[in-house]
């Protein structure tokens, strides 16, 4: 049998090093599913319950792993469906390519069933690089520049096949004649540094500073050791982004925790208190949380120049790798011998953590939803991989986890869509199925779609080296983190008809499709929970039913939050007792006086 256009694109993403493709079966991509048996597991296809979550999990996968993502679907419906999932790559700079079917050829443009302008739907999401292929002799080179492209520019690309073209006889080597293109396999990311002259200021500022605070995110990845260095020579304090939640462990004095509405106090303190700002690969966008402009010189360190100088107005801009620069910067740098700033930021993340065991002592209606972090925070197995859920779970998993060296954690950081929590761990799991993964997730999020990929995690489980896969699911029976948006935002009470949600017995739908399932609603019952699910010997959905009205506090609160917290309250919130008895318990716990 001739090699078909199908097969050579297998076999083209199997010399990129890509063996494995997340995705969902349809009729636009019949011969891509039989190029797929032919190949016998190489590439494999992984077979999830929906295409948005084949996107998910290709964005989990490049997050994890650092290499490109593959996902694939059909014309159509599974082309669109496919979108937020891309989108959660793009705006989150991990390399994903798009693998989509097509009506036939010829049926383009005469209103065909399942007919979609693909190219016009994937232009916003794979703006850098979406194609149509109309000839098999394209296909070398639209699968090359696609992965090259998406590992280069850390975004999301596009390939469209046609079904009747995916059926023809594949042309791996273009004629040597005019008008065709003869591309090759291969990317390695360069070494990229800033100019001398531009290190040499920004290290004047550094070190003409005197309380020097570190922003840290997902561009630090990989730059632990330079990062430390930089902190112990200007005793600085360093904060993390969301995404740069594992950049460095949680167990360094000056590591400060998270930074913005999710953030800690000594994060707040930093950033309001410093005079010298240095960010380090991170777009954090919420300028209430930076220093105020005038108040502090800046440094910035990004590999994409596009991102430099946009969220605080820097004095120096140094575009380049982060460890590169960074290790460039060092030697160019003052020892500081006034270590003041320093111990006082280590004194207030001493006291914070302090605070969050208290809070998470604090009783509740079951359970205190911080309890459950703070007991799982200590039974983190070495080098897990963690996926938090947008929602109220991104909170304590922001606040109450202390990550240590070797472990990896993720979200949705940019689009903070619901959904992505387990499939990220599906993700790590294929990709790293040694380590242990754990999901943390609410249960509107789990009702959204993570329900149906707990079959996903039944169907596969048993190829991984080390079956420990945790869901953890915040039944809490309300849409959470909208809630408590609408009090401290708008002043609104809640509105049981949009955030209030049924019940379901998770932990029990756990057990029926094969997986173990533990139920938990005694605060008592927290931390053997944790030992038995971490301990199972197979993946395990943690159901804890939590209280909705233990407030996600932020870090500094506003004249304007406090007002329409009130306003909620005065005008019938529902959960108006427990919200204020929680409110001013925690409070109370933030001001009194520690030994």
């Amino acid at each position: 049998m001739a090699k078909l256009v199908a097969d050579y694109i297998l076999e083209r993403l199997r010399r990129w090093d890509v063996h494995r493709i997340y995705g969902y079966p349809g009729d636009g991509i019949n011969a891509m599913l039989g190029a797929l048996d032919r190949a016998e597991g190489d590439p494999e296809l992984i077979q999830v319950r929906h295409e948005e979550m084949a996107a998910f999990m290709a964005c989990g996968h490049a997050k994890f792993t650092g290499e490109v993502g593959v996902c694939l679907a059909t014309s159509g419906p599974g082309a669109i469906h496919l979108l937020n999932g891309l989108y959660d790559a793009k705006l989150d700079h991990a390399p994903v390519v798009a693998i989509v079917g097509q009506q036939a050829r010829a049926a383009l443009g005469g209103d065909y069933q399942q007919e979609v302008d693909l190219v016009s739907l994937f232009k916003d999401v794979a703006h850098e690089y979406v194609q149509m292929a109309t000839e098999p002799a394209q296909i070398r080179h639209l699968i090359d520049r696609a992965i090259r492209i998406a590992l280069a520019q850390r975004t999301v690309t596009c390939v469209i096949v046609p079904n009747d073209l995916a059926s023809m006889e594949a042309v791996e080597a273009p004629p040597h004649e005019h008008g065709t293109i003869h591309s090759s396999i291969g990317y390695t990311r360069p070494r990229i540094v800033p100019v001398e002259s531009e290190l040499r200021r920004a290290a004047d500022i550094l070190n003409d500073g005197r309380k020097v605070a570190i922003l840290a995110g997902q561009g630090a990845i990989g730059a632990a050791d330079e990062l430390i260095d930089v902190a112990q020579i200007l005793g600085a304090g360093v904060a993390k982004a969301l995404l740069g939640r594992a950049v460095l462990p949680d167990d360094l004095p000056f590591v400060t925790g998270s930074i913005g509405l999710l953030g800690t106090r000594p994060s707040w303190e930093l950033m309001s208190g410093c005079d010298t700002l240095l960010m380090v690969g991170s777009s954090f966008p919420y300028s209430e949380f930076l220093p105020k402009e005038g108040e502090a010189r800046g440094v910035q360190i990004d590999i994409d120049p596009r991102m430099i100088g946009i969220r605080y107005p820097m004095d120096a801009h140094l575009v380049g790798d982060a460890a590169e620069t960074l290790r460039a910067l060092i030697p160019l740098l003052e020892t500081k011998e006034d270590r003041s700033w320093q111990e006082q930021l280590e004194r207030s993340v001493q006291d914070w953590w302090h605070l969050m065991a208290e809070r998470a002592q604090e009783p509740a209606d079951p359970v205190n939803p911080q309890l459950v972090f703070w007991e799982l925070s200590p039974r983190l197995p070495d080098n897990c991989i963690i996926s938090a859920d947008s929602g109220s779970a991104a909170n304590w998993f922001a606040r109450d986890l202390k990550l240590r060296r070797g472990m990896m954690a993720s979200l949705s950081g940019t689009l903070a869509t619901m959904g992505p929590g387990v499939p990220y761990a599906i993700a790590a799991k294929f990709a790293h199925p040694e380590r242990a993964a754990i999901a943390l997730v609410g249960d509107g999020a789990m009702q959204m779609n993570g329900l149906n990929e707990l079959i996903t995690i039944a169907k596969y489980w048993r190829r991984w080296s080390n079956p420990t896969l945790v869901v953890l699911v915040l039944n809490n029976r309300d849409l959470n983190q909208v809630t408590w948006e609408q009090r401290a935002m708008e002043g609104d009470p809640k509105y049981p008809g949009t955030q209030s949600i049924p019940d379901f017995p998770y932990a029990r739908y756990a057990e029926l499709i094969g997986l173990k399932g533990v139920r938990v609603a005694d605060p008592d019952r927290v931390a053997d929970a944790w030992d038995e699910v971490l301990g199972a010997d197979r993946p395990a959905v943690l159901e804890v039913v939590t209280d909705p009205e233990v407030p996600p506090l932020p870090p500094h609160i506003t004249f304007e939050e406090a007002r329409h917290f009130a306003s909620a309250v005065l005008h019938g919130d529902p959960g108006s007792r427990q919200m204020i008895r929680h409110s001013i318990r925690q409070m109370f716990d933030s001001i009194k006086p520690r030994s």
